[in-house]
């Protein structure tokens, strides 16, 4: 039986991302949180990856973490729903002479056992929230066992249904920002360049539960709880040492209750037994 509901929230958030694709990098490239994210999610990557591992990577993007794992000698598998994503990423492939590194396939994660790639890989890879595009979180992770070698990795980023700094904007009088999370059983109401579409938060104790008998936890971190969330972009600028002192602050409390579960995102890190 055909999905339709969920059909039609992937092209939406397909012709959203599609959008956004030719702009993706300049608007995200310098933001310093930005970078900040990708650092402590690569770092979370590489603290499991075993040399020349062969990684699948969900909701890729313009690839600038399929590049960098290519760079350490990793295989990507990089997909995404977006094909403008694609073709900015498979330009970068080819002016970095990474094509035997890195191969790309327009692939929705709600349809990952139609992957073109046959092959087991070592580690999947899903960073920024990508997988709070789908509904249907619980299904999408049910198909990752099949598709990893034993004692493979999973590493996903997500958006939680809590995050400390988005309440704390109730005290400046935005409510509708600080509790979106809060009333978001059906979906809450995202946009991208005009697009509108929903994302859902799903707590680390979902992904816990759904995968229970094929993997064990190996760690939780909570990323961007005490330092803010990459929309407030002018922040390290305004507040350099602040900033730098709120880093210091999330890197020792990164893995403890409640901080590492009440971020704009958690870190969540699988092994499969």
């Amino acid at each position: 039986m055909i999905d339709f509901q969920n059909t039609i929230l992937t092209n939406t958030a397909e012709i959203a991302f599609d959008r956004q694709a030719g702009v993706f990098d300049a608007i995200y490239t310098e933001n310093e949180i930005i970078k900040y994210k990708r650092f402590r999610t690569r770092n979370a990557l590489e603290k499991y990856l075993k040399p020349k591992s062969l990684i699948l990577e969900l909701n890729a993007g313009t690839g600038e973490d399929a590049i960098y794992f290519a760079q350490k000698g990793h295989r990507i598998h990089a997909t995404d729903v977006s094909e403008k994503m694609q073709e900015i990423l498979r330009k970068k492939v080819e002016k970095q002479g990474l094509d035997s590194k890195i191969n790309t396939e327009v692939c929705s994660f709600d349809d990952l056992k139609n992957l073109q790639v046959k092959k087991k890989f070592d580690a999947i890879f899903s960073n920024f929230g990508g997988l709070n595009c789908t509904e249907n979180l619980g299904k999408v992770l049910a198909t990752f066992s099949d598709l990893l070698k034993p004692n493979g990795i999973i590493i996903l980023v997500i958006m939680p249904k809590f995050c400390l700094w988005e309440t704390l904007l109730a005290l400046r009088g935005n409510f509708k920002l600080a509790f979106r999370r809060f009333f978001s059983k059906n979906g809450a109401k995202a946009h991208v360049e005009g697009v509108h579409f929903l994302c859902y938060y799903y707590q680390p104790k979902f992904v816990v539960e759904v995968l229970k008998n094929d993997f064990e936890l190996l760690s939780l971190e909570g990323l961007c709880t005490i330092v803010p969330p990459s929309y407030f972009e002018n922040f390290p600028k305004k507040h350099q040492s602040f900033y730098q002192f709120l880093q210091k602050a999330e890197n020792k409390l990164k893995a403890t209750f409640p901080f590492n579960i009440w971020g704009d995102y958690y870190i969540i890190s699988l092994r499969k037994k």
